[in-house]
This record gives C-alpha cells, structure tokens and sequence, in this order.
C-alpha cells in the first residue's frame, strides 16, 4: 500500500511539473511534423475541410497550398495559436523580404514597430496581449526566436553544448552541407558521434525535464518505453543516426533551425519560399481559422463537417490517464466526419495499443473503434522511413470506413 502511494504521489508529482512547464509557455517554435508526408498520405482535394492541431502552425500553412476548403487549426494551448496569427498577419501585411527575416531568421529589426503599425491589429485579443508582452524580445533581441520557447530553450542548451563544450560547430556545419549519404555518415561516425554521447549528456537526454521541454508528458514517455528495448536516451541516439547517416540533410529544415536557430532561403518550410508565400498572400490564408479549444469541444459546435484530421500524437498523452477524454474526442470525430474521411496521427511508441478497446456509439449502437477504422500500413510504413525528422515511433494513416 505504501509504495502504491509513493508511486501514485510521483506521478502526480510528474505531472504537476510537465503542466507547470507546458501551460505557462510557448512550447512549440517550429513544426516537428514532416508535412510533405502528411501531404501525400492526405490527398486534399478542393472539397475537404481539415482539422490540425496547431502546434507552431507551420504545417497548418503547408497544408494550405493544397488548397482544401477550410483549415481548422485547434490547440488548447492559446499560446501556439498566438504563434500562427502572428504569422498570418505577417503574410497579409509584409512584404516577402520582411517576412523571411521575421520567421525565417527568426530575428527582425525594428520589430516593435512594425508589429505595432501592421501586424497587431490582425490579432485577436489574447495574441494582442501575448506578443504586446514578448514579441519585441522574441524577436528583435540577440537570440533567434527558434531559440526560445521550452523547445527553442532546449536547442539552445544543446547549441551551448556543441559550440562551448565540445567546441566541434566546425562538424556539425559540414554534415548539414553535406552534399552526399556518404560524405554525411563519415562527419557524423567520425567527427560527432564519438564526441557527442557522453554518459553525462546520455542522463540529460533521459530526464524528466528534458521531456517536459520538448512537450512529452509522462503518459507518452510510458507509450516510448512500453515497447523500447533501451531508454528514451537511446532511441534518440538511434534517430539521430538516422537523420544525420541515412536522410539526405539538404532540404532538412527541422534539424537546420535547431541547430543553427535560423533557416536558410534553400532549405526551409514550404510557407517561407517566395512563391508560396505570394500564393499564401493572394488568398489561400484566408481559409485558415484559428481556434483555442479541445478537439472534442470544437467539433461539438462545428457546423461543418470534416474530412481530414491530422491528430499529431496528442492521443499519446491520454493514453494512460485520460481514457474517457479520448473516447470522447472520438466519438465527437466520428459525429462530425464526412464521407470518405482519413485520420493520420502518430505516436512516440512503436506500436499504437490503446485504441483497440475504445468504444463508440455509431449507427445507434456501441462498437470497437478499430472495427470502424481501415487503416493503410503499407503507405503509412513507407512514409515513415522517409521522415525527415524521425523523432515518433510510428505513424498510421486512417480511413473511416463506416459512415
């Protein structure tokens, strides 16, 4: 009994500080999501109306250049929707070179300025406040904005530790212009593997803390160890080998803003090149709509139905604790779905268990979700190995069959 409560009391202890961490910040500076996958797992046509969860809202403007009827991006965190307004009012407002700097550079000079004279009042009333509070030292400071944030702190830290500890920015500089697999697997197997995983870094890399700034509760970190053989501190080793000696680097935005905290005009998001932005700019980010809300909560008053999801792996988060909310999250998705509709999500864990017993009510009658779901393992699979971020265990793409 006395160790249930010791265990019980850690675990509340645990998510106490992941909710003191992830409520009080702006997490997500950038997208950790590959669109370019989602986007051909998705096929969105003209017709479709999607729902993301908002995160940096990078991939919500991606997935705009399909050109679906309506992105509905939903976070309940209002911090990150703060983010995604502010970079639709910069596209409606800058002009491409002002932009780029803004959230290509993540630096912009004069930023309160401009903020205050074009972009504020595009805002809603909490993002007004929120960058009324932060914009100017997020932005026009000495420190990248994709150095700020719980995930933009953490890649500062590991930044701090490339260029001052081990002093080899030297190395990571040339694998990221490598212009070969090869020439990529000898920087990263001579010059950076043998001095970056120190025993020291391997415990950093396996705390609570570190966890919490890149936004995993410990209900995902249970998910990653359900079926990991080592620890979390080496199936991050094992990803990293992954993108730095089997994926090309060239076009890998993700790990050139976390390391160098800025993009640069050849290698970044699709929303951030010149003639997406022009085509953002003429019209396509008007279908955007932001909202601050649960998935549940939102499809509950949404009038429209919806055709595409793109979940990320919040699912993950209420795996352990939180069964009911995720049933109702999906029987509120299969309420609102329309015709022909594909769910694509993805999870820290190899393998994804806790939908097999969730239950909804459909055709007036209780039924296993997974018999209602026909999912595509085979495209699924293939997508995932071309990940060019290779931080979640694995990635499912699917349909609704019943409707």
């Amino acid at each position: 009994m006395f160790i249930n409560q010791l265990q019980s009391l850690k675990h509340n202890l645990l998510d106490l500080g992941f909710a003191q961490v992830h409520n009080r910040n702006l997490v997500y500076v950038t997208c950790w999501e590959d669109p370019r996958l989602d986007r051909i797992a998705l096929n969105l046509q003209e017709d479709d109306n999607l729902l993301v969860i908002t995160s940096a809202g990078c991939n919500a403007l991606d997935y705009c250049l399909d050109k679906p009827q309506k992105v509905y991006a939903v976070d309940v965190n209002p911090k990150q929707n703060a983010l995604l307004e502010l970079k639709i009012a910069g596209i409606r407002e800058l002009d491409y070179e002002q932009f780029f700097q803004l959230f290509g550079r993540g630096k912009l000079r004069y930023f309160q300025e401009i903020y205050t004279k074009k972009l504020r009042s595009h805002l809603s009333a909490y993002a007004q406040k929120y960058w009324d509070t932060h914009g100017q030292k997020f932005f026009d400071g000495k420190r990248s904005f994709y150095f700020r944030g719980t995930t933009g702190n953490f890649a500062l830290v590991i930044k701090y530790y490339i260029d001052r500890i081990l002093k080899i920015r030297p190395s990571f500089d040339a694998i990221l212009n490598a212009t070969t697999l090869k020439e990529q697997q000898e920087i990263y197997s001579q010059e950076i593997y043998p001095v970056f995983w120190k025993d020291y870094i391997n415990n950093f890399m396996n705390s609570d803390l570190v966890l919490w700034m890149l936004g995993v509760p410990r209900q995902q970190r249970q998910e990653m160890e359900r079926h990991l053989e080592g620890n979390i501190a080496g199936f991050v080793r094992e990803r990293c080998e992954n993108v730095f000696g089997h994926i090309p680097l060239k076009d890998n935005y993700f790990w050139r803003v976390f390391l160098n905290g800025e993009y640069s005009p050849t290698c970044c998001p699709e929303y951030l090149k010149p003639e997406n932005f022009e085509l953002l700019k003429s019209g396509l980010v008007e279908r955007i709509s932001v909202q601050t809300n649960t998935i549940t909560n939102f499809l509950k008053n949404c009038q429209t139905p919806i055709s595409r999801f793109v979940l990320l792996d919040h699912m993950d988060w209420l795996s352990q604790s939180s069964q009911a909310e995720l049933q109702a999250e999906w029987q509120a998705i299969v309420e609102k779905a329309d015709q022909e509709t594909r769910i694509l999500f993805r999870s820290g864990a190899f393998k994804v268990q806790y939908l097999n017993s969730l239950e909804v009510f459909y055709s007036g009658e209780k039924q296993l979700l997974k018999e209602l779901l026909s999912y595509n393992t085979k495209l699924a699979n293939q997508l995932h190995q071309q990940d060019r971020i290779q931080t979640y265990g694995s990635f499912y793409i699917a349909n609704l069959v019943a409707y």
